[in-house]
């Protein structure tokens, strides 16, 4: 090698470590939940004050859904302030957990929810310029790394009776965001140094679920899902689960390409795909399905691959690896699901994952990183499972406090959100 190509050679190797280290958002950088780095911690533990692999824990002021994101040596977690009708974006050291700064507005009008899911359930975003946090009614607004607003868009109010969840992604030079569920439902995309629209596709059929069950024959509509970006072929296609289907979008111009029918009527987890297939699931006792990219058009009839009919509550996201998808359901079952024939490998023994926390239930979203899978029930039990179709549970890690959040990996540490507090899991050095 030309001696004169090696400083180049190592400096994209250092900004793809540094890629490599970050959680940008909610899923991950490319929303699949899956982790390009392997050595994280298998175990961890707090014991009559005596820790193992937990560098450090900060109280929260108050509880919250969302999930930390992490850029170089800052994590961010957004919060609600429900005493002051505040909702904030707090800025954490990933070194020691000190905050470095907090921004956010204040918002007392009204703004319904459930009462398991606080305001500001929504991760934020960063592409480590800025970082950007949807507040619903309240508006999304974007700072810069050390807190200076930049701008911020009212997009209307945002009414369900279960609130708001979605996630902004940041993708290239746009901010996209479903904004819904309710009846103002539409899927968005900003432009990211401004703030300006770039297009937005108008969802039908929302409902914002105020009128009584009797009033609206006991249909519940919604979608929470948070979109992602697959590539596929030449083009990059936005894939969005929605009440009754799945579609594909045009990322620049947002044109709907593709659509599937097949789903139910609420939809709380993201698309997941591999091998050039998507997993689209569906949630309360609803239906899932699978659906082969590259069409045009209804392709229901020509690309779906397969369809449960009907399943048990699923909130939080599986991940794809190998073939398989795998998913933790709210019951706590967890299942490995061959994703070209429907096949669920685990149906015979349905592995009920029990914590040692008194909430076995979980809402929480799985992360891949090699071929462990991390996720947690509302206990903080945190399951690492081997992705393998032959089920093994590898470890059970407690903090027993109250969460409803997602495990978020970076350069061999773990970062955890509970009600109580964000914790820093790793291996003292």
């Amino acid at each position: 090698m030309n001696r004169s190509h090696i400083p180049l050679l190592a400096f994209a190797l250092v900004i793809s470590n540094v890629s490599a280290a970050n959680w940008p958002a909610w899923r991950g950088a490319e929303g699949t939940g899956v982790s390009s780095e392997k050595d994280f911690p298998l175990q961890w533990s707090v014991t009559n004050g005596v820790t193992n692999n937990v560098k450090w824990r900060v109280a929260l002021p108050e509880r919250g859904n969302s999930t930390p994101i992490v850029w170089g040596k800052r994590i961010f977690v957004t919060q609600a302030m429900e005493k002051d009708g505040r909702r904030e974006l707090f800025c954490f050291d990933r070194a020691d957990g000190k905050r470095l700064w907090q921004q956010g507005v204040t918002f007392t009008e009204k703004e319904l929810t459930h009462g398991t899911n606080p305001q500001c359930s929504a991760s934020p975003v960063t592409d480590g310029e800025r970082v950007i946090a949807s507040y619903g009614s309240a508006g999304i607004y974007c700072y810069d790394m050390d807190g200076k607003e930049l701008w911020y868009r009212d997009l209307g109010k945002q009414t369900h009776i279960w609130g708001g969840a979605a996630s902004p992604v940041i993708h290239g030079d746009l901010c996209l965001l479903n904004f819904g569920p309710g009846a103002n439902t539409f899927l968005i995309a900003l432009d990211k140094r401004t703030g300006k629209t770039i297009w937005q596709h108008d969802e039908s059929g929302g409902h914002s679920g105020e009128k009584k069950a009797s009033e609206q024959g006991n249909q519940w509509i919604g979608s929470w899902t948070t979109p992602v970006v697959i590539k596929v072929g030449g083009r990059e296609e936005l894939v969005m689960s929605w009440p009754k289907r799945v579609a594909g979008f045009d990322l620049k111009a947002g044109k709907e390409l593709w659509t599937c029918a097949g789903l139910n009527l609420l939809v709380y987890t993201s698309p997941i795909h591999g091998d050039g297939i998507v997993v689209a699931m569906g949630g309360f006792g609803g239906s899932d399905l699978a659906v082969r990219l590259g069409g045009t058009g209804d392709v229901t009839a020509t690309h779906r691959l397969w369809q449960h009919p009907r399943n048990t509550q699923r909130i939080g996201s599986g991940v794809v690896n190998g073939g398989h998808a795998y998913i933790l359901n709210e019951s706590g079952v967890v299942q490995c699901i061959d994703i070209k024939t429907g096949e669920d490998k685990w149906a015979a023994e349905k592995p009920r994952l029990t914590g040692i926390g008194g909430r076995s239930t979980s809402w929480g979203s799985m992360v891949l990183a090699g071929d462990r899978i991390y996720v947690m029930n509302k206990s903080a039990d945190t399951f690492v499972l081997k992705a393998n179709p032959k089920f093994e549970l590898l470890a059970l890690n407690s903090l027993n406090e109250p969460t409803e959040s997602s495990p978020a990996p970076s350069d061999g540490e773990i970062f955890l959100r509970t009600y109580k507090a964000l914790w820093c899991i790793g291996q003292k050095k």
